[in-house]
């Protein structure tokens, strides 16, 4: 598989994640509750995304190891997650504003420090980022191998 190839399944990974979790968070969301809503919608739309790509680009992963191309995707998909995490909480105001509300909710901050309540901002990003990026390849990779199986090669069909 090259990686122009990587790169386009990445790209239809993207499109297809972001349409079915637009979806599916306009309809979980009043239902399940904003939070839960949210994150039930993002895990069924990695798997769904990525066993729709596996099963599309099947003949392509057919072309080397399957378990190799797969895990290239997922490991593009993965560093993709990355910055879209990254970009959707600098872009989001509210973010250290909840992590802030959470801690103060669980501990006594009252002589917490300008540096201990960065540090633990941070700690909180790094382990949303691990988190979400986890859940990609994870996910993506048992989704893409399961897509890619569905589909049979060319010459084995009659």
């Amino acid at each position: 598989m090259k990686f122009s190839d990587v790169i386009m399944a990445v790209a239809t990974l993207a499109v297809i994640f972001v349409l079915i979790e637009f979806s599916l968070a306009i309809s979980l969301v009043p239902y399940v509750g904003t939070y839960w809503g949210l994150n039930a919608a993002a895990v069924v739309s990695v798997f769904v995304s990525a066993l729709a790509v596996g099963f599309v680009f099947a003949g392509k992963m057919q072309d080397e190891s399957r378990t190799m191309a797969i895990g290239k995707i997922a490991i593009l998909s993965g560093a993709l997650m990355l910055f879209a995490v990254m970009i959707s909480v600098s872009a989001n105001g509210y973010y250290y504003t909840w992590v802030k509300e959470g801690l103060q909710s669980m501990y006594s901050t009252s002589a917490w420090t300008t540096t201990d309540w960065y540090i633990y901002e941070q700690m909180a990003l790094i382990g949303l980022v691990a988190q979400n990026v986890v859940l990609t390849v994870v996910l993506g990779f048992i989704g893409l191998y399961a897509g890619s199986v569905l589909r049979r090669p060319k010459e084995r069909q009659k």
